[in-house]
């Protein structure tokens, strides 16, 4: 007869630990490509998109789903050099073409990004108006806060915070458009009008920011043991719930009449609670708020990340920048009272402030002396060329 064999010497297979390990490293390689992501629907591009409803209800529905491929494909490459390289944009910039080039690709940026702060600060603003928070608390609040979470300490902290501010976001958004509903239109559109070649380069600017070619290489510097499959799957599947979050916010807007005050409290408020009832101003209210202090960080990091390379300055000593480049952002909307009426302009101007980032993270991820075997070779860099010019392509006929 077999030896009897006590309880605590059987051999229990580990598969629960094994699946907790699984996950944990998925939402490891998941971080920098998803916040960037869901970042892109910060203020500027909710109002873009919210604007497009009420102008053209779901008849923009197609080319937001369109913007999904070059917003994968140009994402995909800065991550890629980022995972690769363990190095930011612009610390490449700085080693393989010289300071001066570096320098001169991350000061127009920041100048732009700290536009974006201003969007984001009066973003939040308006949403704790919503809720009756006056401006001399939110705004004061908000730079606090903001600056709290990166004294705070290492990047893994702040990626922690920021993934439960998307669910957050995510979540919001998703209740907002149940109470909504949805309205009849024809979601497939094209016209050769003004209007709506002007709407066309606004969400084509706002789908992919120079912002975000400098924070998810550096954020993926930063996470040294990042996968190049792990950074493809997060920055799909990234691209995938942005541009169903734009998709989203259009639907929220259509069906509002046309000369929606989009850009205070009182007028937001009022505008969701006609077509809504009374819970659908504040579900957007959270939704707003959540998602502009998500950008407001990220886009932060990424221009002092990006300075900071230019600089030779270490990613690990950019408090200083980050925190300078906010306090213009804070007091704008104390002087001016409604800065959000910009946006659609700015967002306009993000498609040429992209094009001298893109190319170089087009001719760095194809280098082979920098990327070895994960350059870009044949269709990956074909894609990755046409999506940068399709972007560009409709900032130009915004012009026309």
């Amino acid at each position: 007869m077999a030896d009897s064999v006590a309880p605590s010497e059987v051999a229990v297979p580990s598969l629960g630990f094994s699946r907790v390990r699984t996950v944990r490293r998925w939402f490891h390689n998941w971080g920098p490509a998803w916040l960037v992501m869901i970042a892109d629907v910060d203020a500027a591009s909710i109002l873009t998109g919210v604007a497009s409803g009420v102008a053209f209800r779901y008849e923009l529905l197609w080319f937001l789903l369109v913007l999904t491929v070059p917003l994968f494909f140009v994402q995909e490459a800065a991550g890629r050099i980022g995972a690769v390289t363990h190095r930011g944009l612009n610390e490449l910039v700085r080693e393989t073409r010289s300071p001066r080039v570096s320098f001169a690709l991350a000061l127009p940026v920041a100048v732009a990004d700290i536009a974006s702060y201003v969007a984001e600060y009066a973003a939040i603003a308006i949403g704790l108006g919503i809720f009756g928070v006056p401006l001399i608390v939110s705004l004061p609040s908000a730079f606090l806060v903001h600056l709290g979470l990166v004294a705070r300490g290492r990047y893994r902290w702040v990626e922690r915070v920021l993934l439960g501010v998307s669910a957050v976001f995510v979540v919001t958004v998703a209740t907002a458009l149940v109470v909504r509903g949805v309205v009849a239109s024809n979601p497939v559109y094209v016209s050769a009008s003004p209007p709506f070649l002007f709407l066309l380069a606004a969400n084509a600017g706002a789908v992919v920011m120079p912002f975000m070619l400098f924070y998810q290489s550096s954020a993926t510097a930063e996470k040294t043991d990042m996968t190049v499959r792990g950074v493809r799957l997060g920055t799909l599947v990234g691209a995938i719930v942005s541009e169903l979050l734009m998709v989203a916010f259009l639907m929220l807007g259509a069906g509002l009449p046309r000369g929606t005050d989009l850009y205070t409290s009182s007028g937001i408020a009022a505008a969701f609670a006609s077509v809504g009832g009374w819970l659908l101003p504040y579900a957007f209210a959270v939704g707003l708020v959540a998602a502009a202090f998500l950008a407001l960080v990220v886009i932060s990091l990424g221009s002092a990340w990006g300075l900071a390379e230019a600089l030779g300055i270490p990613r690990g000593r950019t408090f200083g920048l980050y925190a300078l480049e906010s306090v213009p952002a804070v007091v704008v909307p104390f002087l001016f009272p409604h800065p959000l009426g910009l946006v659609l302009d700015l967002m306009v101007l993000m498609v040429f402030l992209l094009i001298g980032p893109g190319i170089l993270v087009g001719l760095i991820a194809s280098d082979r002396r920098v990327m070895g075997e994960r350059a870009s070779r044949g269709g990956w860099r074909v894609a990755y060329w046409a999506s940068l010019a399709a972007v560009v392509v409709c900032g130009v006929l915004a012009l026309v």
